[in-house]
């Protein structure tokens, strides 16, 4: 080879080596790193518009109440949660997962249905979210781990006798998914996961290709091992289908019909996977996230029904 051809293969084997590690780096920060997220719609929880339809829910959640919980994280971290004691004396206790860069602010309405169904609530801010420690988005991989500390603590507070639900939305769902897997204890009576994703290496291939029209290879691979490096996991582990197929807790799944962010082919992957009592509830024109708001009255009572085979 040529000595001026091989400088010439060296510099563009440089330059697409720069620009691919940009950009990995670019996207990590874009979608792990702790950050305003442009691509994400901004609904305020807090903040009551003109016909809201969480009015009510808004209202109860803002003058409910509330005490601030802290767990210590494995690793160290400071963990931040809201609890909220049920309307009358009981051992029943509701875990809720907020979805990607939100807070525990954001879940009001979900929080109102299990508390209308009699349960004390607890709502953690996942790390690096709202008030709790952290500079990484986890996608309900490290925060399982976090999860089973707040299992242990609301069996601490009520007892043996506790009896627990673990709800989560959108990264929440994949949260409780992810949990599902681990060696939970008999308290954990019933999990529902609504718009959950069942991986993120697929759920990342799935944004990369909306956002930027480009294809997960080698993109995918690359930020992921900046973020094994950065905050501890491979994208590849990080697989709520995975997790429930060892799961031992019954589950309800919920999606919405019309959800281009988590794509609704997801539900189906791991509802076949879970080997547990089961359901699904697919909701007809409900984009990501959307199914409560969609139809109120039928969500509350596929929730309540399937509960209610769990729960004393």
């Amino acid at each position: 080879m040529k000595k001026k051809t091989k400088w010439r293969l060296l510099g563009v084997t440089g330059l697409t080596t720069g620009i691919l590690a940009y950009a990995s780096t670019y996207f990590y920060k874009t979608a792990v790193g702790i950050s305003k997220k442009e691509f994400v719609a901004e609904y305020s929880m807090e903040e009551i518009y003109p016909d809201d339809p969480w009015e009510k829910e808004k209202r109860w959640y803002q003058t409910v109440e509330k005490d601030v919980l802290i767990q210590q994280a494995t690793d160290g971290l400071l963990l931040s949660g809201q609890f909220i004691p049920a309307k009358e004396k009981s051992k029943k206790v509701a875990i809720i997962a907020h979805g990607y860069s939100g807070s525990n602010r954001d879940m009001a309405p979900w929080a109102k249905l299990f508390y209308d169904l009699g349960f004390n609530l607890l709502l953690p801010d996942a790390r690096g979210h709202g008030e709790s420690e952290g500079d990484y988005i986890g996608f309900g991989w490290h925060e399982r781990k976090d999860y089973t500390l707040w299992i242990e603590q609301m069996i601490a507070r009520f007892g043996d006798e506790a009896e627990i639900a673990l709800y989560g939305l959108s990264m929440g769902g994949a949260t409780v998914m992810n949990v599902s897997g681990e060696n939970l204890p008999k308290n954990v009576k019933a999990i529902v996961e609504d718009c959950g994703y069942s991986s993120v290496s697929k759920e990342m291939a799935h944004q990369l290709k909306t956002m930027y029209k480009l294809p997960q290879y080698p993109l995918i691979p690359l930020t992921s091992f900046v973020t094994k490096l950065k905050a501890g996991f491979w994208f590849g582990e990080a697989n709520p289908q995975v997790q429930v197929q060892n799961s031992q807790t019954p589950m309800l799944f919920i999606h919405g019909e019309k959800d281009d962010f988590v794509p609704t082919d997801m539900v189906y992957d791991v509802f076949d996977a879970a080997r547990v009592p089961k359901e699904l509830y697919v909701v007809p024109e409900a984009g990501h996230a959307y199914a409560y708001v969609t139809n109120k009255s039928e969500y509350r009572r596929r929730v309540t029904n399937f509960l209610e085979n769990y729960f004393s």
